[in-house]
Order: structure tokens, then sequence, then C-alpha cells
């Protein structure tokens, strides 16, 4: 699970199969704690949502609160980059 600020999105697009499919980055702020100490972690995450969670992604705005839970996997098969596929995709309001 991942939470951030939703600050790409590509247009909602279908892949040969007619599945949709939509692509986003997400800019992640948090402390944690680290070997005792508290840490400040800062990170940018490439995303990819398929199906139900690609419309509900697509209908979002750039600026918005989102807690994405899902898995990573590479970009592509000769591609070892990581890639966050959302299984689940929560909108955080007020935030």
């Amino acid at each position: 699970m991942l939470s951030g600020k939703l600050i790409e999105l590509d247009a909602l697009r279908y892949t040969p199969a007619g599945i949709p499919v939509v692509n986003f980055r997400l800019s992640h702020a948090s402390e944690q704690i680290e070997a005792g100490a508290r840490r400040a972690v800062q990170c940018e995450v490439a995303g990819l949502a398929f199906e139900r969670e690609a419309r509900l992604m697509a209908a979002a705005r750039p600026g918005m609160q989102v807690k994405v839970t899902g898995f990573l996997a590479g970009r592509s098969r000769d591609s070892k980059q990581l890639v966050l596929h959302a299984t689940n995709i929560e909108f955080v309001e007020g935030v």
C-alpha cells in the first residue's frame, strides 16, 4: 500500500484485447522509523491500473490524494524498472 499525491495521469487507453488501462505517477512523503530513528521519506512512483481501477483513476485529477494497494512488477519483460500495479484505489478526502 502506498499513499500520496497524484502528480501525473495519462489518458485512459485500451490494450489490444480491449482492457482499459491508465498510467499514473504518485508523489509520496512520510516519516518512518528506521534503526530506531525517524527518517523523512520522499519518492515518486510510477503506477499502472487496469479495468475498474483504470476507470477510477482516469476520473481523478492531478493533485488529488490517493491510497493505492497493489504489487510491484517490472515495467516490461526486459525492464527491471519497478511499477506499482494498482489492485485497489481509494481517494483520500480532506487532505
